[in-house]
């Protein structure tokens, strides 16, 4: 599975310019690429972007977290989260699963890994504890 350039453009303007909060990546299946489905502006929430993510559909996407630590540090942390709902294709679910590494490996510069299949498993709470 190639990788649109967009997508390698928008994640290095994520990561060194932080114009963006999250992005949404989708297999375009008709030519075989990872492409950028949404850009989430620096100011969306936490919330804005679990809802961009489809409840049928898998998706791969980027959260740039901000936290404050233990020791009351100002600290940034960007996650890969792999999005494969229980209720999606099965094929769909393959053949985001055997894309996932290449991809990642394509985003450079993610700190923290998510693998989930329901909400709960991508959490607000669940991100602040992998932060740390």
């Amino acid at each position: 599975m190639a990788v649109n350039d967009e997508c390698k453009l928008r994640f290095r303007e994520l990561k060194a310019k932080r114009i963006y909060r999250f992005i949404v990546f989708r297999i375009d299946e008709s030519i075989h690429q990872v492409v950028v489905e949404k850009l989430g502006q620096s100011d969306e929430s936490y919330d804005a972007f679990t809802d961009s993510l489809p409840p049928n559909e898998c998706r791969y996407a980027v959260y740039d977290f901000d936290f404050t630590t233990d020791e009351n540090c100002q600290k940034s942390k960007i996650f890969f989260v792999a999005w494969a709902p229980d209720v999606a294709k099965v094929r769909s679910k393959m053949l985001y699963a055997s894309s996932k590494d290449r991809f990642r490996r394509e985003l450079d510069g993610v700190q923290v890994e998510i693998q989930a299949t329901d909400p709960s498993e991508m959490s607000l709470d669940i991100v602040k504890l992998r932060a740390l």
